[in-house]
Parts: structure tokens; C-alpha cells; sequence
């Protein structure tokens, strides 16, 4: 409603502005989530968080080991396995403080891997009971997660009146910047939910680095862009597919049917 909005910000000139844009022909308006999919919602950000958690404390905890000179691999399970060596080890210069506190420090990982482990499989019995979910896991990319998030998030597909703007919503098309009839595509414009848009692309990567190897009509399609625009815009060109797929599958009530 930014572009209704006279005057400076307050709650009354949003108010009028908010009632001007509800009269406006065509205008685009965001879905009334259920509560099972507030439930989802809830669920996946929350396994978001403690991802994101999990991962500074292993870069934290990594870049005090530098300070060592102890070098770990960028990788979680590499510091989970080197930790109880290093607590054991007597002649590697850590400090009696410091490992004390390296002991803290695995134990608080170890427990964000507990909750991780109990918010996945918590997410993955609910895809198990979600007909949509199901549907949407018969197409190439779409695991339980990733299928999770974008039903709760598009939802039934109806207020989308096609697949382009559904991956638009996402975020996956070209940024526009068009003037006196010369037409100009940038990159994606990275509009809407980013969780969405970060998981569609790893699955399309996935997909990518599996048809190397296959004869399908998609695996076809993919390897011939791979060889003509490269590997990074394969996989976001599959990542749009994919998301039109989708679109698609919740729309019409349907499962996955490769050509």
C-alpha cells in the first residue's frame, strides 16, 4: 500500500491508504493461512532457528580453536568428531579453562542436534499425514521438508491464476528493469519467502547433479542448459520448474507426471 500513501506515516494515512488499495482492480492479496498451516510454519521456522543456532556455535567454537592452532574442517559432524580428541589429548596446548569450556561447548551441540533430530522427525510424521505433501513428494526435488514448506506457504495454489505467478511470488523469475520498449532481464528478483526460495534451489541442484546420467524428456532438458548457460543457471531455471510443478500439483488436485 506504499504507493496509496499520502502524507507522512501514521495510522491514520495508512488506514485511508490500506482502503484505497482494497478498491483497486487486480490487486494481488496475500492467502489466509489455516492453523495447520501456521502449524507447519511454526514448526519449520523453528528448526530454522536452531539450524542457524547450530552453525554459529560451530563457527565460534571453530575460530577459538584457530586461536590454537588447532585447524577443524568446515563442517559439523568434522568439529563433533574432533572435540573428544582434543579434550583428551594433553599435548596440544589447550588450557584446563579452555577445555572445560570446549567440553560446554560440545554439550550444548550435542543438545541442538537433540532438538534438530526431534523438529525433523516431528515435520516429517506431519508431511506423512498431509495428502498434499504426499502428491507434491511424487515430483523430482520435493522431499518432506521442502514439500512442508511450500504447501504452507502456497497453500491450495488458487490464488495464483498460473505457475508464473507462483514462481514469481517465490521470487525465482528475472528482475525487470524495462523502459521505452527495450526489454532488460536481470537476475532473480528474490521476492517473497527466502527459506522457500533457498530449499527449491537445493533441490534443483539435487536434481541437476542427478541427470547426468539419465535419458528422461527433464533430465534432457537439464543437461542441455547445463551445457549452454552452466551449471548455476540450470539450477535455478529448474528451481522456477519446479515451483510451477508444484503449483500445479496443489492446483488441479494431482500427482507428478514426468512427460
Amino acid at each position: 500500500m506504499k504507493a496509496y500513501l499520502r502524507g507522512q506515516k501514521n495510522d491514520y494515512n495508512d488506514a485511508r491508504a490500506i482502503a484505497e488499495a482494497v478498491r483497486v482492480p487486480q490487486m494481488r492479496f496475500v492467502a489466509v493461512k489455516t492453523v495447520e498451516s501456521q502449524d507447519v510454519q511454526s514448526l519449520v521456522r523453528l528448526r530454522e532457528g536452531t539450524l542457524q543456532a547450530r552453525t554459529a556455535l560451530v563457527n565460534r567454537l571453530r575460530g577459538l580453536l584457530g586461536e590454537y592452532g588447532i585447524v577443524i574442517a568446515k563442517s559439523v559432524s568434522a568439529l563433533r568428531r574432533a572435540i573428544p580428541g582434543l579434550l583428551e589429548e594433553a599435548s596440544n596446548g589447550l588450557s584446563d579453562r579452555f577445555r572445560r569450556l570446549l567440553n560446554q561447548g560440545r554439550e550444548q551441540l550435542l543438545a541442538l542436534d537433540a532438538h534438530i533430530d526431534v523438529l525433523t522427525a516431528e515435520l516429517t510424521a506431519m508431511a506423512k499425514q498431509d495428502d498434499r505433501v504426499q502428491r507434491l513428494q511424487t515430483a523430482p526435488g520435493y522431499g518432506p521438508i521442502v514439500a512442508s514448506v511450500f504447501v504452507s506457504i502456497v497453500g491450495d495454489g488458487h490464488q495464483y491464476r498460473r505457475g508464473r505467478e507462483a514462481a514469481a511470488a517465490i521470487g525465482l523469475v528475472p528482475r525487470q528493469h524495462s523502459s521505452g520498449g527495450k526489454n532488460v532481464l536481470l537476475g532473480i528478483s528474490k521476492r517473497g519467502d527466502r527459506y522457500l526460495r533457498t530449499l527449491l534451489i537445493h533441490g534443483a541442484r539435487a536434481v541437476v547433479n542427478a541427470a547426468k546420467n539419465k535419458d528422461d524428456r527433464l533430465s534432457r532438458w537439464i543437461n542441455r542448459l547445463r551445457e549452454t548457460r552452466g551449471i548455476n543457471k540450470a539450477t535455478v531455471a529448474l528451481a522456477n520448474k519446479l515451483a510451477r510443478i508444484g503449483w500445479a500439483i496443489l492446483r488441479n488436485g494431482s500427482r507428478y507426471r514426468p512427460a
